[in-house]
C-alpha cells in the first residue's frame, strides 16, 4: 500500500508540473486511474448486470421459500448455475480496485497544495465553505450506488443507498477540499462508465458462451 501511495504522489507531483494547477491535477490523475482499473470495473459490472436479470427469479424464490431456509438455498443456487452466476463475481474486481482507491485517498487526505485554489474554490488544503463539493459528493455517491444497485433490492440495502451518500457528504465537510474533489471526480467517472455498460448489447458480446 505504501508502494502505491507513493507512485500516486509522484504521479500526483508529474501532472502538475505539465498543468501548473492542483485541481487539474486531480481530476486528470483521477480519470487516468479509473481508466486504467477499467476492466477491472468492466468485469464487477458485468456480474452485476447479471444479478440484477435474475434479481426478480430470486425474490419469487425468497417468497415461496420464506419458510424453507434449506430449500431456498438449494434453489437459489440452482438458478445462479442455470445462467451462469456467480454471486461472489463482482469481488475479485473490486478487490484488485480497492487499494488504488485506499491509496489516492491517502494522497488526497495528506498531500500539501500549498493553499492552491481553484475555481469556487478558494484552498484545496482546507474544507470547501461553500458546501458546493459536499453536496456534489453526496449527490453523485447516491447516484453512483443508485446506479450500482439490483432491482428489487431489500429495505436494508436501499437505506444504506441513503445514509452512505449522506456519510461522505458529511465526511466532505470535514476533509480537504482536494479530497472531496477526487471523490466527485471519481463518482462522475463511474456514473459515465456504468450508463456506457448499461447500454443494450454493451455486455452482449461477454455474454456469448
Amino acid at each position: 500500500m505504501a508502494f502505491l501511495q507513493e507512485l500516486m504522489k509522484q504521479l500526483m507531483d508529474w501532472i502538475y508540473t505539465y498543468t501548473n494547477n492542483y485541481g487539474v491535477a486531480i481530476i486528470l490523475l483521477t480519470v487516468l486511474i479509473k481508466l486504467v482499473l477499467v476492466p477491472f470495473n468492466f468485469m464487477q459490472l458485468r456480474s452485476l448486470k447479471k444479478m440484477q436479470e435474475i434479481a426478480p427469479k430470486q425474490k419469487e424464490l425468497q417468497q415461496k421459500y420464506k419458510n424453507n431456509p434449506d430449500k431456498l438455498n438449494e434453489e437459489i443456487l440452482k438458478l445462479y448455475r442455470e445462467n451462469n452466476v456467480n454471486p461472489m463475481g463482482g469481488c475479485l474486481p473490486l478487490l484488485i480496485q480497492f487499494p488504488f482507491i485506499i491509496a489516492l485517498f491517502r494522497v488526497f487526505q495528506t498531500y500539501d497544495f500549498g493553499g492552491a485554489s481553484f475555481l469556487w474554490i478558494k484552498d484545496l488544503s482546507a474544507p470547501d465553505t461553500t458546501y458546493i463539493l459536499p453536496i456534489l459528493a453526496a449527490v453523485t455517491t447516491y447516484l453512483q450506488t443508485k446506479l450500482s444497485t439490483p432491482a428489487g433490492t431489500d429495505s436494508a440495502n436501499a437505506s444504506m443507498n441513503i445514509v452512505m451518500p449522506l456519510m461522505i457528504g458529511w465526511f466532505a465537510l470535514k476533509f480537504a477540499a482536494g479530497l472531496a474533489l477526487y471523490w466527485v471526480v471519481s463518482n462522475l467517472v463511474q456514473i459515465i462508465q456504468q450508463l456506457i455498460f448499461a447500454r443494450p448489447g454493451a455486455l452482449a458480446k461477454e455474454d456469448v458462451k
